[in-house]
């Protein structure tokens, strides 16, 4: 009978640990053609926007955080109203304007604006040597942040422009690209808050 119920009870643990495993491979995953389909609309690094949001809310379209940003990118009201403004359709200016916190839950919805807000901060900061790294913060943290943070830095200003490659020359391999890592160091706590953090991130960049 004792032997029954140990056999029993590791196979329900081993059954338990399956199902919570398959059960978070859904839920983390669950969104991959909405953030793909945003993501290429706004040229963007789907890889790059999944773990912007793995960091930010994991996935839970109803979070709101503790400055009222919403959803699962983290949305603030006043984004998606200047989003909605640009769209043009005053219908989206209602509806932000009317309920702007239901309007930003619907995951579509909001993946679409962090995209479109995460593309314009990369707007912000095309061509500088950190551009990835300034982004997120930026989305993060602020872009007045960021501008305060790079003050005095080379990652404050545009690179130059790369010489041509003599036939001669040869570019040396790069690491492959870790920008689900970078992303969720760029978009924790720790970023928004301190300065420090940042800028050894944009000098490895």
């Amino acid at each position: 009978m004792r032997r029954y119920l140990l056999s029993s009870l590791i196979i329900f643990v081993l059954l338990s640990i399956t199902g919570l495993y398959f059960l978070n491979r859904y839920w983390i995953y669950r969104y991959d053609d909405l953030i793909a389909r945003q993501a290429s609309v706004y040229r963007l690094d789907a890889q790059l926007v999944w773990s912007v949001i793995y960091e930010e809310t994991y996935f839970r379209a109803w979070q709101i955080g503790a400055d009222n940003e919403v959803g699962l990118m983290q949305v603030t009201p006043t984004v998606a109203r200047e989003w909605a403004k640009e769209t043009g359709f005053r219908e989206f200016e209602k509806q932000t304007a009317e309920n702007v916190v239901e309007f930003l839950r619907e995951p579509e919805r909001n993946i679409q604006i962090g995209c479109w807000y995460l593309e314009k901060m990369r707007g912000n900061y095309r061509n500088f040597p950190a551009e990835k790294a300034m982004m997120l913060a930026a989305y993060n943290a602020g872009a007045s942040r960021v501008e305060e943070w790079t003050k005095g830095t080379n990652a404050s200003k545009p690179a130059a422009p790369k010489c041509p490659m003599s036939p001669k020359q040869v570019t040396p391999a790069r690491a492959p690209s870790s920008a689900p890592a970078r992303a969720a160091i760029l978009t924790s706590a720790s970023v928004k808050s301190s300065p420090r953090v940042f800028v050894s991130l944009i000098n490895q960049e």
